[in-house]
C-alpha cells in the first residue's frame, strides 16, 4: 500500500472560506488539518465547514481588539480575508 497525503495552500475568499479539492479522492472521510498564514495580530480561528471524500471547505474569522477604558477586549468576529489557509489530508490511521 501507500500512504495517500493531500497538502496545499490557498487563499480566502470575501467571505473568510476556502475549499481544497482532493484529486484523487480519499476512499474514506480523511483527517483533515490546517493552519492560517496572516500579517493581523487579530485573534483568529479557522474551522472546517464542509469535508467529504473529494473536498474540504474551511471558514477563517477575525476578532479585531478594541480598547475601552484602558481595557483591550475583543470584538464580534468577520470574515477573514485575504489569508492563506494551509491545509493538509490523509487517511485515518496512516502515520
Amino acid at each position: 500500500g501507500y500512504r495517500r497525503i493531500f497538502a496545499g495552500s490557498g487563499v480566502t475568499d470575501g467571505s473568510g472560506n476556502v475549499t481544497f479539492t482532493f484529486s484523487p479522492v480519499f476512499p474514506t472521510i480523511p483527517v483533515v488539518t490546517n493552519a492560517v498564514q496572516t500579517g493581523i495580530a487579530d485573534s483568529t480561528e479557522c474551522r472546517i465547514t464542509a469535508l467529504s471524500t473529494s473536498s474540504v471547505t474551511f471558514s477563517a474569522r477575525r476578532s479585531p481588539a478594541v480598547t475601552i477604558l484602558g481595557i483591550s477586549v475583543l470584538s464580534a468576529s468577520v470574515p477573514l480575508v485575504g489569508a492563506t489557509v494551509h491545509a493538509q489530508a490523509t487517511v485515518a490511521g496512516q502515520l
